[in-house]
């Protein structure tokens, strides 16, 4: 059994095109009934197909034959060269330290270039002095001298012979002028090949021409030209193995998996589904993991889980049971006013914890994933935090991507990651590699409604699959991460219906006008199906009511006094019987009250003026009290603490 690109690679052959190969190039794969390495692979191909000399070149090694005898065969093709072939050719192959053999051409009587006499020379002067044995024999070590060698071979008909140059794009970075000539010598051996003579009586020859294969890691690293300009070269992807593949893995490696005595039939199967997309040597790697983790192969979600993510805490099984059942009456203390929003999450939180969903697809899906919707400054950003510090006890679990900054198709490649070629592309996406760093998080992208569309549909894949894979091509998988949208969609009608309205608009009339609000901006941008994928997550939340703006107020007067007693010492005490009627009148004009908490943050700016102008003004010592409020005339005041108490018409009173 061959995988299918091996299949397709002997047709490319046998219709006369060279073949460029790239992917997964230092994989295992099955061949002969045996696991095998890439190199192991594409050499018994070439010669099951008749290649009398199966030659192989990278930066590493050189020239070397991975088929015993086939250096001895390159000797005697090599010598039996016409001598103006063989000129600047170097002599024929002497063993390496290794015990392998490594490429030589013949002796010449012809000089060698000037350069590669003067090296030679060198060598054998610091051989004299004892800082190593001289070379034996001389040896094509440059890949100028191997191409040279090779191309002389592939255009001989006197023998069928194939030759295989890896990692080419190490040796040769595009981009850079003295690459451009070694890139056309390799293209020149490629595509002036000739088709070997047949036997004596022999069938037609298993090649159409003797091969020069070209295998990368990525085909984009190659210079544009390269695999393009030439209809006579092909590019052939290696894909990871498909499921017969897998299966094949699995059989083979079966014994080495925990539980596997126990294991039935269906189990393994269910492994050969749940490792799609994983190479040869990580299956191997999976074997492994199932004792590292103490995960039996009847589990196979959990071991596929625990090898991909690589953690020994999984902070889902952590969480306390009673916490998560009062997830909302927590979420609700953080966030003032929003309970459909809150239960809502709770909900979905409790539903994660307890790892219940329709089949087994979705154990691959984000943990949850919600649609934040709703005026701004009403506590989504906020909810969001307090869920990542409730889940993962930490606030740090939680991070933020402004849309705003991917309006442009191709923002895209900053979350995934650049193509090759391209600037940014050792870096990795912005998203992915978060996620590959820290994959129990809670991902907010912020104002999703400016985000280009084409952004959008990375998102479709994360939501569906769980995954995003990189342009290195590295996954990050989101199967333990939650994921939340905001939007502040149709809020710019909120104070048209507020001015109808006022304080006494319904949170169902505010609900329906947002849910609308969102669907027709999907299905104006074209993307009907992200908004299906996405509507049970859909969460309005309230706009601010009054009752609720004195709660924010004290918080964040709470707050300040917080950072004034850790900064200097000093208790600030609130006057809450002048602040509170005073925010609430602020907050009354319909077009403040559509900025939601924000505002009430922009108003109790005047407040925190005032106590920073007081300390500038009168340096209190540690241990002091002041008081802050509000005068009758609205003025912001600040003051030492006298105990006194507001009058009767609610003013502060100093």
């Amino acid at each position: 059994m061959m995988p299918l690109w091996a299949v397709s690679l002997g047709w490319e052959l046998r219709r006369g095109r060279q073949v460029i190969l790239d992917g997964r190039i230092r994989d295992r794969w099955w061949f002969d009934d045996r696991p095998a390495s890439f190199r192991e692979l594409i050499a018994g191909v070439l010669h099951a197909r008749g290649a009398e000399v199966v030659g192989w070149w990278d930066p590493v090694d050189g020239l070397t034959f991975p088929i015993p005898g086939h250096a001895e065969r390159f000797d005697t093709l090599v010598a039996a060269l016409p001598r103006t072939a063989r000129a600047a050719d170097a002599p024929p192959a002497a063993a390496s330290p290794d015990g392998g053999a490594r490429a030589g051409a013949s002796a010449s009587d012809s000089a060698p270039p000037p350069a590669a006499e003067t090296r030679r020379g060198e060598e054998r002067r610091r051989g004299q002095a004892g800082l190593f044995a001289p070379r034996s024999a001389r040896r094509p070590a440059s890949f100028e001298d191997v191409t040279a060698v090779v191309r002389r071979l592939v255009t001989s008909a006197d023998a069928a012979t194939a030759f295989v140059f890896q990692d080419v794009d190490h040796h040769l970075p595009p981009g850079q002028p003295e690459s451009y000539l070694g890139w056309l010598r390799l293209r020149a051996a490629m595509t002036d090949a000739v088709a070997p003579r047949p036997g004596p009586g022999a069938g037609p020859a298993p090649h159409a021409r003797n091969a020069v294969l070209c295998a990368v890691g990525d085909v984009g690293r190659l210079p544009g030209w390269f695999p393009l300009e030439d209809p006579r070269i092909a590019t052939l992807h290696v894909g990871p193995p498909d499921p017969s593949e897998r299966r094949l893995w699995l059989s083979l490696l079966r014994h080495e998996f925990r539980g596997a005595a126990d294991a039935t039939r269906a189990e393994f199967e269910a492994l050969v589904g749940a490792t799609d997309g994983m190479a040869g040597w990580e299956i191997d790697a999976l074997a492994r993991t199932s004792w590292l983790r103490n995960s039996p192969v009847q589990k196979p979600d959990k071991l596929m889980e625990q090898h991909r993510l690589n953690v020994s805490v999984d902070p889902w099984t952590q969480l306390d049971r009673q916490v998560v059942g009062r997830a909302a009456t927590v979420l609700g203390g953080r966030v003032v006013g929003q309970q459909a929003a809150v239960e809502a999450v709770a909900s979905a939180l409790q539903a994660a914890f307890v790892g219940v969903d329709f089949g087994h697809s979705g154990t691959d899906r984000p943990r949850g994933a919600f649609f934040f919707v709703g005026p701004t400054g009403v506590g989504k950003t906020e909810l969001a935090k307090a869920v990542a510090e409730l889940v993962f006890g930490d606030q740090s679990a939680y991070a933020r991507f402004d849309m705003s900054e991917y309006q442009q198709e191709h923002a895209a490649e900053r979350l995934a990651g650049a193509p090759p070629g391209y600037v940014g592309y050792e870096q990795g996406g912005e998203l992915t590699r978060r996620v590959q760093e820290r994959p129990f998080s809670v991902l907010l992208f912020d104002e999703i409604e400016k985000a280009h569309p084409k952004v959008l549909d990375k998102f479709l894949q994360i939501l569906e699959d769980g995954r995003l894979t990189d342009g290195r091509g590295q996954t990050a998988y989101f199967s333990q991460c939650l994921i939340i949208f905001t939007s502040n969609t149709g809020a710019d009608a909120v104070q048209d219906l507020l001015a109808e309205r006022g304080d006494e608009l319904p949170y169902a009339l505010l609900e329906q006008h947002f849910t609308r609000a969102v669907e027709e901006k999907f299905r104006d941008i074209g993307r009907p199906e992200i908004y299906g994928r996405l509507k049970p997550g859909v969460v309005v939340f309230d706009m601010l009511r009054r009752r609720h703006i004195v709660r924010i107020s004290d918080r964040l007067l709470a707050q300040l006094a917080e950072s004034v007693r850790e900064r200097h010492q000093v208790e600030l005490v609130p006057d809450t019987a002048s602040v509170h009627p005073w925010i609430t009148a602020r907050m009354a004009d319909p077009e403040r009250q559509a900025y939601g908490g924000r505002q009430i943050r922009n108003e109790l700016e005047r407040l925190r003026a005032a106590v920073v102008r007081h300390f500038i003004e009168h340096r209190p010592s540690a241990g002091d009290r002041l008081r802050v409020g509000i005068a009758d005339d609205g003025t912001p005041l600040v003051a030492p603490d006298t105990g006194a108490t507001a009058g009767p018409d609610g003013a502060g009173r100093y």
